[in-house]
C-alpha cells in the first residue's frame, strides 16, 4: 500500500471485497471524481466473474483496480485480510490489470452514514453501501496517489 503507483493514468476502479457482495466504483480519466458504479454478487463460477471483469475493464476503458485491504482498528491484517489479497492477485491475472490495495477501514461505516435518513428500504441501503463503500475507498488511494506523483 505504500510506495510510487503501479497503475497507469487513466481510470480505475475501486473493489470493496466481499465474500457475499462485492462493491464497485469507478473514476474518471483525470481521477478527479470517483462515482459508485455497482454492486456484484459474486457466482462462484470462476469463467464467468473472470468474464464479468473483464467485460467491466473493456467497457469502462479501465487502466486498474484499486482493491480495499480490511485491516483492523490498530492497522494489522484482519481474516479477510488474506481473502482481499487472494482476490486481488486472481483479478490481476484475470484481466491482466493492475491492481493496487487501500486500507479500507471504517468504509462501510462511512458508507453506512450516508445512506441513514434515506429513506431507502433496508435491502436498497445494504446494495447500495456496497458500491459506495468502493467509492470512498477509491476516492482515497486516488488523494493517497496524487500526493506521491512527482
Amino acid at each position: 500500500m505504500s510506495g510510487p503507483p503501479s497503475i497507469p493514468s487513466g481510470r480505475v476502479a475501486g473493489i470493496d471485497f466481499g465474500l457475499k457482495r462485492i462493491g464497485i466504483a469507478v473514476c474518471d480519466a483525470s481521477r478527479i471524481l470517483a462515482s459508485p458504479w455497482a454492486m456484484h454478487e459474486p457466482t462462484g463460477d470462476v469463467d464467468r466473474e473472470r468474464s464479468f471483469y473483464r467485460s467491466l475493464a473493456d467497457e469502462e476503458r479501465l487502466v486498474g483496480f484499486v482493491v480495499g485491504l480490511p485491516l483492523n482498528a490498530d492497522g494489522t491484517p484482519s481474516r479477510m485480510s488474506k481473502e482481499a489479497e487472494r482476490f486481488g492477485g486472481w483479478l490481476a491475472a484475470a484481466t491482466g490489470l493492475p491492481v493496487e490495495f487501500q486500507d479500507e477501514r471504517y468504509t462501510s461505516a462511512e458508507a453506512a452514514g450516508k445512506l441513514a435518513g434515506s429513506g431507502l428500504t433496508r435491502g436498497r441501503k445494504k446494495r447500495l453501501s456496497d458500491a459506495i463503500a468502493a467509492q470512498i475507498l477509491l476516492a482515497d488511494w486516488m488523494a493517497r496517489v496524487g500526493s506521491q506523483q512527482p
